[in-house]
């Protein structure tokens, strides 16, 4: 017997006027990481979520989000319907219609060559973002004779990359943004040859790695250029645990500083320590805080008292809303070296629109791209996602500075 999900488990009812937000309605069986999933699929649609309601009786919850697109976001709303309705485990029995499950899809490899310009790597992940092509590994590269290389290591969340349509789709959206800038284009799974590079891991300096996974911000380190007043303001985020207003469940009250991604950081913190959201609510911004108040439970039901795990799971929270993504400035020789990381979830999982965000930026300060490159490195006891770009400071008259770049990718990241 299969088993399939209602199709109004997932609502989601447009604002009435412009500048409204829109309403994401969520009612299906629980799972642990289930709010987790929920919020990391809304921020990859580029949504950001103003205000929030979430409650469960343990087998079932109701997750209501209010949320707008980020600037010059074009939301699918389909599509993040079935993609919100993938994720919800599955209630009703099924006796005569196939299974529902969507098949995974492989990693293909998109290869195509194109004259250099300004934006080209942005442009390119802009097409794919709105093809719903996730973006697992990366390798740009810059020839001498002035062209583009880029190898983009993909997943179809449609599962449909393996048709000839689907195929050609992909290549002639390239071919409709680069125009006569591209040379070839083609896809196809990933030979033997390029197995190394699926599985690359970051090439770091020890002092690189040292700088960019420590848990504090440097105010005097001009290659971090921490620190603007709001990322000083990072510095504020409290954590507070009591366990004396609910016989049954622990009381979590987070105030933290505003980002776009601030509930996905709580979400997978939560989910990496098997915790579980009975009930929770947050309001929209105030005075560029958020305050949260997050009833929650272990997995197995029970309340966190444990005083080792109760400090463990506040450090943490601290931790990634003090520092939720890394950004880095380094030389390397004569040119510039740009790193970003974040952690990565237990599951494996890397933060979405990480990539989007960086070569938008670079973008907009009109700094070209040399080499590009995804990969995963080991510190502080877990994974991180890194990635690394070579900049060019040929194409533009007058390059930014360290701290310019570094501010304004950072701002990107966070949605400021």
């Amino acid at each position: 017997m299969g088993l399939m999900m209602s199709d109004d488990a997932v609502l989601i009812e447009k604002g009435k006027n412009p500048g409204d937000p829109h309403i994401i309605t969520v009612n299906c069986p629980d799972k642990t990481g289930l709010g987790c999933d929920i919020c990391y699929t809304i921020l990859n649609f580029g949504l950001y979520i103003t205000k929030g309601d979430v409650s469960t009786d343990g087998k079932w919850c109701y997750v209501v989000f209010w949320v707008v697109p980020s600037s010059g976001s074009h939301v699918m709303w389909m599509n993040l319907r079935d993609r919100l309705l993938s994720i919800c485990p599955p209630s009703i029995p099924l006796f005569y219609a196939p299974n529902p499950c969507a098949p995974s899809s492989p990693v293909y490899l998109l290869k195509f060559r194109s004259l250099d310009r300004k934006g080209l790597l942005h442009d390119v992940t802009h097409v794919l973002d709105e093809l719903e092509l996730t973006i697992q590994r990366v390798k740009v590269s810059t020839t001498p004779d002035g062209c583009v290389l880029d190898l983009f290591f993909i997943k179809d969340n449609l599962a449909l990359l393996h048709t000839s349509s689907r195929q050609e789709e992909t290549c002639e959206k390239l071919k409709s943004v680069l125009g006569d800038a591209i040379i070839g284009c083609e896809i196809q799974l990933p030979s033997s040859q390029y197995d190394s590079m699926q599985g690359t891991n970051a090439c770091l300096s020890p002092g690189t790695s040292e700088e960019l996974f420590r848990s504090t911000l440097s105010e005097s380190d001009p290659r971090l250029q921490a620190l603007s007043p709001d990322i000083t303001e990072l510095k504020r985020a409290n954590v507070n645990i009591d366990n004396t207003l609910s016989p049954a469940h622990t009381l979590l009250q987070i105030n933290c500083v505003d980002q776009k991604g601030f509930l996905y950081d709580i979400m997978r913190t939560l989910k990496d320590h098997s915790i579980q959201i009975s009930y929770g609510r947050f309001s929209t911004v105030r005075n560029g805080h958020r305050e949260l108040d997050l009833f929650i439970q272990h997995n197995d039901g029970k309340k966190i008292l444990d005083p080792d795990k109760q400090a463990g799971l506040c450090s943490r929270l601290k931790l990634e809303l003090l520092h939720p993504l890394r950004v880095l400035i380094t030389s390397r020789g004569p040119d510039t070296e740009l790193f970003v990381a974040n952690p990565v979830e237990l599951s494996g999982r890397g933060r979405p629109r990480v990539f989007y965000d960086v070569t938008f930026a670079l973008k907009s300060l009109g700094i070209c791209i040399f080499l590009a490159e995804i990969g995963r490195h080991i510190a502080a006891g877990r994974e991180w996602e890194v990635y690394s770009f070579l900049l060019d400071d040929s194409c533009s008259p007058k390059f930014p500075s360290s701290k310019q770049i570094v501010d304004k990718v950072r701002r990107t990241l966070m949605g400021w």
